[in-house]
């Protein structure tokens, strides 16, 4: 149990090389699946278009959705968008950074599935092999079959166990053709994304420095908090067992001794400890209604000094002026007198 605690403490100090390794690994993944994906043509005038574009981008769309789900940030970013404005203000700046920053890691995965699917060239023939243009490619001259005909039979040219027309052009000419268009495409998108990338993680640091060191500030800020919340709330829960634990203990002991007539123990230190982390909560209700406020209106950030106890003249009492000593030649003056 220990050695699972301290893996699970190393990823908390490490979330985002940790966070970058799993949107790593999906986008291998992605790839992996994409290999090992079946990829059946249904090989009909209607239905190869939805099939093909839907294995093209509902799977990215999936891996999308999945990469913010798996990111422990996302619960945190709506926490943030939807609480109420309170003492504390929102800054858009800081959720569009948030939101910005999920987004560049969810993204992974579905450009490695895109580019994947655009190279094979799979979805692409199957998707466009009705549009294949026969009167350059092919042999038009037979005007014999209608529209309709003709796109069932350019429809089959993904399936070659049951493609009958090669008297309009050959299967291997009509493939190679729509493979070539989607490769080029596929480079074409990872050159795009390539270059996005690029422009996003360099040069956006360089034209608004300031406001981009501000919002990655408050986002760490934001994160940090929810997590020294949770561990002082868990703390706070804890101590609060032990005490509640320890009384009914101590009422059942007190009833003990009551009817056999011996003294009840003494309290452990540790229960006397967990009493002082109480904070002063003590109920239920006040508990829920330090949790309600905390929703509601978090405290401003601005950092005060605690006032100091007026027992002591700490808190503003006027203190008896203190002279300075007397310089050395008027001391020297007055014991000579003496």
């Amino acid at each position: 149990m220990d050695k699972f605690r301290m893996i699970f403490q190393f990823l908390q100090s490490n979330q985002e090389s940790f966070m970058n390794g799993i949107c790593g690994i999906m986008a291998l993944a992605s790839a992996q699946m994409y290999s090992a994906f079946d990829f059946n043509c249904p090989c009909l005038p209607h239905y190869n278009l939805a099939y093909g574009l839907g294995i093209l981008l509902v799977p990215p769309f999936i891996l999308f959705l999945l990469g913010f789900v798996l990111n422990n940030n996302i619960s945190m970013l709506a926490e943030e968008w939807r609480r109420p404005q309170g003492q504390r203000g929102k800054d858009p700046a800081v959720l569009r950074y948030m939101f910005c920053s999920m987004a560049q890691r969810a993204m992974i995965a579905p450009v490695v599935w895109v580019s994947v699917t655009l190279l094979d060239g799979k979805c692409i023939t199957c998707a466009f092999c009705t549009s294949v243009p026969v009167e350059t490619l092919g042999n038009a001259s037979h005007t014999s079959l209608s529209q309709g005909e003709m796109k069932r039979v350019l429809a089959r040219i993904p399936c070659k166990e049951i493609y009958d027309g090669q008297e309009f052009i050959a299967n291997e000419v009509a493939v190679r053709y729509l493979r070539c268009i989607s490769q080029a495409l596929g480079w074409c998108f990872v050159l795009l994304m390539t270059t996005l990338a690029f422009l996003v993680r360099s040069l956006r640091p360089c034209f608004t420095q300031a406001a981009f060191l501000k919002s990655r500030y408050w986002s760490h800020y934001i994160n940090i908090e929810r997590k020294l919340f949770d561990e002082t709330c868990a703390e706070h829960a804890k101590s609060f067992a032990r005490v509640c634990i320890q009384q009914f203990f101590e009422g059942m002991s007190t009833d003990l001794a009551a009817a056999r007539c011996h003294p009840p123990r003494k309290a452990p230190a540790d229960t006397e400890e967990a009493a002082e982390k109480l904070l002063g909560i003590t109920d239920q209700g006040t508990m829920n209604a330090a949790l309600k406020s905390w929703h509601r209106c978090k405290p401003p950030l601005h950092l005060h000094s605690p006032a100091l106890p007026s027992s002591n003249g700490w808190a503003g009492e006027k203190q008896p002026p203190v002279h300075p000593p007397a310089p050395r030649r008027e001391m020297a003056a007055y014991y000579s007198r003496v």
